[in-house]
């Protein structure tokens, strides 16, 4: 296990937190109430998860936050994706973002 506090994944995931509470409440304007509250959750908990994997008991405890950290990461960007496809709102760039989070998370994964 390693020091996350000042890791990329860590301030990374944080600032794209901030990110996707900005944008859900420009969704939240346009009364996209469901996918603003689904989006909020998941895209919230990556950064979540990764702090609590700094925090792991074990080697396995660490992973394991992380697998759920990636699976969050790859709701968040379905999420992203279904806006994108069914809107007129351009989410290339949080998708883009999300993307590199999630490489950064498989690699760490696969390293750890």
């Amino acid at each position: 296990m390693s020091k996350l506090e000042n890791s990329p994944v860590r301030i990374k995931s944080f600032q794209f937190a901030c990110d996707i509470v900005l944008f859900t409440r420009s969704l939240k304007k346009r009364n996209e109430f469901e996918l603003a509250s689904q989006l909020l959750e998941s895209g919230t908990s990556i950064g979540a998860n990764v702090r609590e994997a700094q925090r792991g008991v074990s080697t396995k405890d660490f992973k394991n936050k992380f697998g759920i950290a990636l699976k969050e990461a790859d709701e968040t960007k379905y999420w992203l994706e279904l806006i994108e496809a069914t809107s007129d709102i351009d989410c290339k760039i949080l998708i883009a973002k999300c993307e590199e989070l999630i490489r950064i998370i498989v690699s760490i994964i696969k390293n750890s």
